[in-house]
């Protein structure tokens, strides 16, 4: 009578192992190609042998500049990341609290205004940076980061806010607090998950951009890692620089996944607390 279950139960596992093969098997392929010897970046073997860290060696050069570029990453995806979470934090509490005509054509436009391609707005973006003076500079990489980061966090933030009980708030009035105190010492920490989570995703997004990035940067020690990437020169000037690539590629993502590992309850915690009434 089991039968029918275990059929299904396995059918079920074995497309969830083909999907988790399906996404890893890039990663994989990146670092087996990152640690290969430069002499061996065509072979197709599964496994390198030998190990080398010639690669990474290439990559991290000086003359690369790609530890500036993992800096200047840094810097702008942190930058976008904090000033997305204080403006959404406010602007999500109103819209989950005040009750005004037009509500939801607000939420609307926000989440719309999230659709529209990169490439629209990069020409506008780029003559209005290029006329105040802020071609290689970092807000001209972190301002378009916003434009993108914000519909989201705003999007993710009202309905973790909408799930907190008034209560709480007319409680923490009745004890003395200013509507302002209430939402910074009680309404923030109980929707400490759900920002977490928005955090998470946008730096992510603003670590991983690269068309604007590229396009408002031209001197080197303000490009980002994906950009100087993209520049890296094989060792004839011709050839393409596969091993070098794979290796930054590796140094790009590490310290995404480890991230994501290491907060991942927080993060699902974060997912999850939205959907609950």
């Amino acid at each position: 009578m089991n039968r029918p279950h275990t059929h299904h139960s396995r059918l079920a596992y074995a497309g969830t192992a083909f999907i988790v093969a399906y996404c890893l098997a890039p990663c994989y392929w990146m670092v087996v190609s990152a640690l290969r010897r430069p002499n061996d970046q065509f072979s197709n073997a599964l496994l390198p042998n030998p190990v080398s860290l010639d690669n990474f060696s290439a990559a991290f050069d000086p003359a690369n500049g790609f530890g500036r570029g993992l800096l200047n990453s840094l810097v702008v995806a942190g930058a976008t990341t904090v000033i997305t979470l204080v403006l959404a934090s406010c602007a999500a509490y109103a819209l989950a609290r005040l009750r005004f005509r037009g509500k939801p054509v607000v939420l609307g436009l926000i989440a719309a205004t999230a659709m529209f391609p990169g490439i629209t707005l990069l020409i506008p973006l780029l003559k209005l940076f290029a006329g105040v003076g802020w071609i290689n500079t970092y807000q001209a990489m972190v301002l378009p980061s916003l434009t993108f980061g914000l519909p989201l966090a705003v999007w993710n933030l009202t309905a973790f806010f909408q799930q907190l009980p008034r209560e709480l708030e007319e409680a923490a009035e009745i004890d003395g607090c200013s509507p302002a105190n209430a939402f910074v010492k009680v309404m923030l920490p109980l929707a400490a998950p759900g920002v977490f989570t928005t955090a998470i995703l946008v730096f992510i997004a603003s670590w991983n951009e690269f068309l604007f990035a590229v396009s408002v940067v031209n001197k080197k020690d303000m490009m980002t890692a994906n950009v100087i990437v993209s520049l890296f020169n094989g060792r004839y000037g011709y050839d393409q620089p596969y091993g070098s690539q794979m290796a930054a590629g590796v140094a790009v993502t590490l310290p995404l996944v480890v991230a994501v590992l290491f907060f991942q309850r927080r993060i699902v915690a974060g997912l999850t607390a939205g959907g609950v009434k």
